[in-house]
């Protein structure tokens, strides 16, 4: 029943997330993207620290390093990452979704870059060329019109999914003891308060009159499915499975995200974007061929003898 219940909870996750990338694309018809993606770790922010503070053995920062890895986190992991949002303007959830997925990929550059003892192979080099090939045969820029709207979405995605990244490496720098709930949860405060003083910034327009209530239901599924209840799901797949086989569902996302944004939103799927998932599928397979082969071994190992 355990690895049924499993089963479950990542394709539910894979839902979650999959479908928060549409979700995204209705909401930005009525708010403003930076307020947008604020207003999201405003709410998911404050329910997971509730539920910090009511289930994790501290759900306050004690230390300097609880302190940095959180602000670190909320710069790059939440405030960073509102540039999908920006980025969703001009291009399509499924593409989106799919350029976003190099996040394990760019984690791997940037752990390359940021921690010593992170080495790559010659096979490891291929699997980045492969996977980056996969971003251009989706952005297929024109050389002579590289500041088009649909290729700056693109690479405000990308940039999107290395922000990402490059914060998952400063947390495993990291010697804070903060437990996972809380210190998600303050990152995304951290985070939301970043970006409500880039949108004051950039000068976005406040909401003149009543919220649609679609704007509303969908800001509410972004911010109490898609972001707190998916990451405690997320939390329980990494506690019992490890980092590996739970990321894995980041290729499980676009196809999610794709299929609902083609069903729901008419959004058209080109052979080049299909190809492309599958080149940065590929790249990562090739960049984590050795540990998903220990993970196979293990998992043949721990199957009951028939």
């Amino acid at each position: 029943m355990s690895r049924y219940r499993s089963v479950a909870l990542f394709l539910g996750l894979a839902a979650l997330w999959g479908g928060s990338f549409p979700a995204i694309e209705v909401g930005l018809e009525t708010f403003p993207p930076v307020f947008f993606a604020a207003a999201r770790y405003d709410i998911a922010g404050l329910l997971l620290l509730a539920y910090a503070a009511v289930t994790a053995s501290h759900w306050r920062p004690r230390t300097r390093a609880d302190l940095w890895v959180v602000l670190a986190s909320g710069t790059f992991m939440i405030a960073g990452n509102s540039l999908l949002f920006v980025g969703q303007q001009s291009t399509t959830a499924g593409v989106a979704s799919i350029i976003y997925s190099l996040i394990p990929i760019l984690t791997t550059v940037a752990a390359w870059g940021l921690l010593p003892e992170e080495r790559f192979t010659s096979v490891g080099l291929v699997g980045l060329a492969v996977g980056f090939a996969g971003v251009a045969a989706i952005a297929r820029p024109d050389p002579d019109n590289l500041l088009a709207a649909g290729v700056v979405g693109k690479g405000l995605v990308a940039l999107a999914a290395l922000s990402v990244a490059v914060g998952s490496v400063l947390v495993r720098r990291s010697e804070s003891t903060l437990p996972r709930a809380p210190f998600t949860a303050w990152s995304m405060l951290v985070g939301a308060v970043l970006l409500h003083a880039g949108s004051l910034l950039t000068g976005e327009s406040p909401l003149a009159g009543p919220t649609p209530p679609l704007a509303l239901g969908v800001l509410a599924y972004l911010a109490v499915l898609a972001t707190a209840v998916a990451f405690l799901i997320y939390f329980w797949l990494l506690a019992n499975f490890g980092p590996l086989e739970t990321n894995l569902v980041s290729y499980v996302v676009p196809v999610v995200a794709t299929a609902t944004g083609w069903l729901l939103l008419d959004e058209p799927v080109s052979a080049w974007t299909v190809g492309g998932f599958c080149l940065i599928l590929a790249g990562f397979l090739l960049l984590k061929r050795s540990a998903l082969r220990a993970e196979i071994r293990r998992f043949r190992s721990e199957r009951p003898a028939d």
